[in-house]
């Protein structure tokens, strides 16, 4: 029957556009049949006449929103309300018009290229769409333009890439250019519709331009007084380049003080910093600068060199300087015993000069040096004992020295007997090689009854040049120490009962039975204490029996421990003092309670005739000059 129609887009005549028929051969024309259509806009964007099956659009329709539309059509009895014929499909295809203008994916570019580009470079391309069917016709076939940018960039027509149309373009001259484009479908024929786009393209610098001194020469002056480093003046190279290319490197290439002065780029500005290092005898001096670029493109070399050269003359103004000092201070030593009027240094001082009129100052500092001029001595004031029992080679006295000299190594002190007392009897001294000394003892024992007090002269040497030397005397009196426990009756201490009468010692057998102690084997027997007068009647306490060959101490530390643990024993604080020595004893009272009321000394030589028994306390009391401690 029938399979697809055409329809234009954007219709706008005054009737409705007709579209196409239906028809069927069952249709004799006398309006039996029935024409119905279904499916994509019917009734809404296409009628149909049920009669004779004409089809209309009813609206301008838009091949961009929708391009194609399907729909079903049948025909009906209007008797039987029958199909005549099967339903049928058909499609209805919206032909394009050039109705939509190229558009840009972009409304700007932005674009850059390195100056001094060759022609032909490809700048940047750009892009341009249209809306219209690419199948049917030219509506949608665009071909660009350049419109604006002309005769420093060209376009593609086909590709739209833009190029550049001139050699050698200058950054220096011109940098910024902006380009329009134009897109135009139906292939650019007239009567094609166009869209546009702005391009903002940027030259970027390359090193293609040498420094340049805006002037041949340059003067500065500076005072002769300028320490060295001090900035004498600025020069400036003009670059027209930018960034890196334009950093600028100073030399002083020649002159006749180019070893005396130096010259420093500033990063900031590429000035060149001209500073001097030191002035000769001159006033002018005259060098040849040099400015170079510090990144040179090999590239444009062949345009000429890449470096520029000044004069730079440098005056030296005279002032009046002050004296100058061979040294910023002074320090001077001088010996304490220097005589007056002699010469202890010199300073020196030079004037730059020929005026007289500045005054300089520094400082001088005077160091008095300490000289051997005192000898040492004791530091202290020594009182020194010995006792008439001690032993050769005992200390009885370490002495020190002082010296009111500050030897710059310290002090070394040396101690010796006076050359009189070479060997002396009595006394030695030893030097302990500190700065001390000791006093040692030389013999056994030291009779007070002979001589009480001793004189001993010590040298005392220093160290230091010329040495100085002093004798000191040391006086070493006889001492005899008495340490009784009782010193008198009126003495009172709590629990302790004295007792007047003396031990009779070994040969008094009625106090104390010594048997016990020379047999140990012996028992003792049950006695009662007759120190105490008992209370109570106590068990008898039976001791363990003594092994054989038992040692005597061994014996006494057991029975002490036995009496330690008796509690019949008297109080242990308790002090039981026994003087009486009873009788037969030769050596007659050796008691020493009286020896308290005794002031003289006493001679013990006749403990030597009293036999082995008494022979320890000869050697400890005897003596030609000894005595008891």
């Amino acid at each position: 029957m029938w399979n697809q129609f055409f329809l234009l887009e954007e219709y706008t005549g005054p009737d409705t556009q007709y579209v196409g028929k239906l028809h069927t051969d069952q249709d004799k024309g006398d309006g039996n049949l029935k024409y119905i259509l279904t499916g994509d806009g019917a009734g809404s964007l296409f009628i149909i006449d049920e009669n004779t099956g004409d089809i209309h659009a009813a609206k301008k329709l838009d091949r961009e929103e929708k391009s194609l539309y399907v729909l079903r059509a049948k025909a009906i009895d209007r008797k039987t309300g029958r199909q005549v014929e099967p339903e049928s499909e058909f499609i209805i295809k919206i032909h394009d018009i050039n109705d939509n203008e190229p558009k840009f994916t972009k409304d700007m570019y932005t674009a850059s290229i390195p100056e001094m580009s060759g022609v032909g470079t490809s700048v940047i391309q750009v892009t341009a769409t249209d809306a219209d069917d690419a199948n049917y016709g030219n509506s949608a076939k665009v071909v660009y333009s350049i419109l604006q940018g002309q005769p420093y960039f060209s376009v593609d027509p086909e590709t739209g890439i833009i190029k550049t149309a001139l050699p050698d373009m200058s950054r220096e001259n011109r940098e910024q250019y902006q380009v329009v484009i134009q897109a135009k479908d139906m292939g650019g024929q007239m009567g094609g519709l166009s869209g546009t786009t702005t391009v903002n393209i940027t030259l970027t610098d390359v090193n293609d331009n040498p420094p340049r001194f805006p002037q041949r020469t340059y003067q500065f002056s500076s005072p002769e007084s300028a320490p060295p480093g001090t900035p004498l003046g600025r020069i400036k190279a003009n670059d027209p380049d930018v960034g890196e290319n334009a950093e600028i490197e100073y030399s002083i290439s020649s002159g006749d003080g180019s070893d005396m002065f130096d010259i420093v780029t500033d990063k900031d500005t590429q000035e060149g910093i001209i500073t001097h290092l030191d002035f000769e005898n001159k006033v002018l001096y005259t060098l040849r600068v040099e400015a170079t670029n510090a990144h040179p493109d090999p590239r444009f070399l062949q345009l000429g060199p890449f470096k520029d050269t000044a004069l730079v003359k440098i005056s030296v103004e005279d002032i009046d300087e002050p004296p100058v000092f061979s040294r910023p201070w002074y320090l001077i030593e001088v010996d304490e015993d220097a005589r007056e009027g002699s010469i202890i240094g010199q300073v020196v001082a030079q004037d730059p000069d020929t005026a007289k009129n500045a005054i300089n100052q520094i400082p001088v500092f005077i160091r008095i040096l300490d000289i051997n001029d005192h000898a040492p001595e004791f530091a202290n004031y020594y009182e020194t004992f010995v006792c008439e029992n001690a032993k050769a080679g005992q200390l009885i006295q370490t002495v020190s020295a002082i010296d009111k000299d500050q030897p710059p190594r310290g002090h070394k002190f040396f101690f010796e007997l006076a050359p009189e007392f070479g060997v002396h009897p009595n006394f030695s001294i030893v030097d302990n090689k500190d700065n001390t000394a000791g006093i040692m003892t030389r013999r056994n024992g030291y009779n007070r009854s002979k001589m009480s007090t001793y004189l001993l002269p010590i040298i005392i040497f220093d160290n230091d040049y010329p040495i100085q030397s002093s004798t000191g005397t040391l006086t070493i009196r006889r001492q005899r120490k008495k340490e009784p426990l009782i010193i008198s009756k009126d003495d009172v201490r709590d629990n302790i009962v004295t007792y007047n009468d003396e031990g009779g010692g070994e040969e008094d057998t009625q106090a104390f039975d010594i048997g016990t102690l020379r047999n140990p084997e012996a028992r003792e027997e049950s006695k009662m204490r007759r120190d105490v007068i008992p209370e109570t009647i106590f068990q008898i306490r039976r001791t363990a029996p003594l092994w054989e060959n038992i040692d005597v101490q061994d014996f006494i530390h057991r029975r002490l421990k036995e009496n330690d643990l008796d509690p019949a024993a008297p109080p242990y604080d308790s002090l039981a003092t026994y003087a009486y020595e009873g009788n037969d004893s030769i050596a007659n009272s050796l008691s020493s309670l009286e020896s308290l009321t005794t002031e003289g000394n006493q001679d013990y030589e006749y403990l030597s005739d009293w036999g082995p028994r008494f022979k320890k306390l000869a050697d400890m009391y005897g003596g030609e000059d000894s005595d008891r401690d």
